[in-house]
């Protein structure tokens, strides 16, 4: 969904008042399926329409150069070729704009030829342009640097040991201290796929920041937004209840508690069990489904294999069952005495103890 203003009819001040303040380039060809194109067009707190169409109050203007819903805008002989706006940017054309990479950074120095991904072709010599160039080329113009999906935060599915492409991701390709020209950090935001709200309202808070109206984004230490990624699975699940009772699973279909058959919910940076997955509803355990930890780091590598009680789990579960033994009981002991009507809801004399005063 791009703003071309460059042909826009009538007076040279109107094309002016129709250039956008901010534009954001989209370059999805790292290593991905393209899931987190996909999932943010889900959001709707706020949704990708309100951004572009400048729907929410005091938001800058902005065009997405984004291959996913760019229709007029073909690799070639379309209203304008895509690609074109990235070596606008390029030629520091495009002032400011945001660099959002989707898909995982391979490295392209462990071949001795050709390449594991790019992206459209270099003017000077006509040859495919990698990833990584890219990035090379357009986070130095860069106000910010925005790593979408697991794949390009972390380096996700196709940085697991063994690959063959040295997949790695953003922070990892261009340095965890990095800062863009504006001083900002490499902002991420994980998943597999990405929460679609949490995608959006992430973008929507750096819009917000580069219009001088939020102030500098609050990361923890992988560089993760602090108001999404602050609590565990765990502490937003409806099965919270059950752990601290003891009362465990051991089977899909039961209300009760994941751990044993595999869920790592209990050590899992994500707010999906509590924000649900669209308007609210879904996400992982609340739907029944393990949590794998696809927003961390170590993701998948160190949670495998999956469906299988996490380490630890089995001293922590022990613990919680002789300890929520004794909590059902004193519980029980007191469901019974307040499940009940009090005893002076009855026909006849008072028996509360009041006394009429005349």
């Amino acid at each position: 969904m791009t703003t071309d203003t460059a042909d826009a009819g009538g007076s040279t001040g109107a094309q002016e008042a129709q250039e956008p303040d901010l534009h954001l380039l989209w370059i999805n060809a790292g290593l991905s399926c393209d899931g987190d194109s996909v999932a943010l067009t889900a959001a709707t707190q706020p949704s990708i329409e309100e951004i572009v169409l400048g729907a929410l109050p005091g938001l800058p203007k902005v065009a997405v150069h984004w291959p996913l819903i760019d229709f007029e805008c073909g690799p070639d002989k379309g209203a304008d070729t895509f690609i074109e706006w990235f070596y606008k940017a390029e030629r520091g054309e495009l002032e400011p704009f945001v660099l959002v990479v989707e898909g995982s950074i391979p490295n392209e120095s462990i071949k001795s030829e050709g390449y594991w991904s790019g992206f459209g072709n270099d003017p000077a010599t006509g040859q495919p342009r990698t990833t990584s160039e890219w990035l090379d080329i357009l986070a130095p113009k860069a106000t910010g640097v925005l790593a979408v999906g697991t794949c390009a935060t972390y380096g996700g599915i196709h940085a697991m040991e063994g690959n063959p492409t040295g997949a790695m991701g953003v922070a990892d390709y261009l340095g965890w201290d990095w800062k863009s020209k504006a001083g900002l950090p490499i902002v991420n935001v994980p998943g597999c796929p990405i929460h679609p709200d949490n995608l959006s309202e992430t973008i929507l808070y750096l819009l917000y920041q580069v219009a001088g109206q939020a102030p500098m984004i609050p990361l923890d230490e992988n560089l993760r937004p602090k108001w999404l990624f602050g609590q565990t699975v765990h502490e937003g699940c409806d099965r919270a209840g059950y752990y601290e009772q003891g009362q465990f699973t051991h089977e899909y279909g039961s209300p009760r508690c994941l751990v044993k058959i595999g869920c790592w919910g209990p050590v899992v940076k994500c707010n999906v069990p509590k924000r649900g997955w669209i308007n609210g509803i879904g996400g992982c355990p609340n739907v029944g489904g393990i949590c794998i930890a696809c927003t961390m780091p170590g993701f998948p590598d160190k949670f495998m294999p999956f469906m299988d009680e996490p380490p630890g789990a089995r001293v922590s579960s022990t613990l919680s069952g002789a300890y929520g033994g004794v909590i059902r009981t004193l519980r029980g002991i007191t469901e019974r005495t307040v499940d009940k009507e009090p005893k002076w809801r009855h026909k006849g004399d008072l028996t509360t103890g009041y006394k009429p005063s005349w």
